[in-house]
């Protein structure tokens, strides 16, 4: 069986409010039984930010999230060198 009747063409529109992204540099996760919720944040400085996005999504839907990711992060890192983990939020230097 060929890899597009296993996995179907979805066509995706990708609204124009939402084209250009938002940009986060924190992310805050938490749960119940049902769901995930991640919040994706922009901070400014230690005492202040605002929330950019929120995602809500299935248990089982996340942990699908998480090994794409990881899958991704490994190509990239195997085209371009290991990253390093950025620092937490409130372990910078503020100037």
């Amino acid at each position: 069986m060929s890899d597009e009747k296993k996995h179907p063409r979805i066509e995706f529109k990708l609204p124009e409010r939402l084209a250009g992204g938002v940009y986060a540099n924190n992310m805050v996760v938490a749960h119940t039984r049902e769901e995930f919720v991640l919040d994706f944040m922009t901070l400014y400085n230690p005492r202040a930010g605002v929330v950019t996005a929120r995602v809500i999504v299935s248990p089982g839907h996340l942990k699908r999230i998480v090994r794409a990711l990881a899958e991704n992060l490994a190509r990239y890192e195997a085209r371009h060198g290991e990253l390093s983990e950025a620092a937490a939020p409130g372990d910078e230097q503020v100037n």
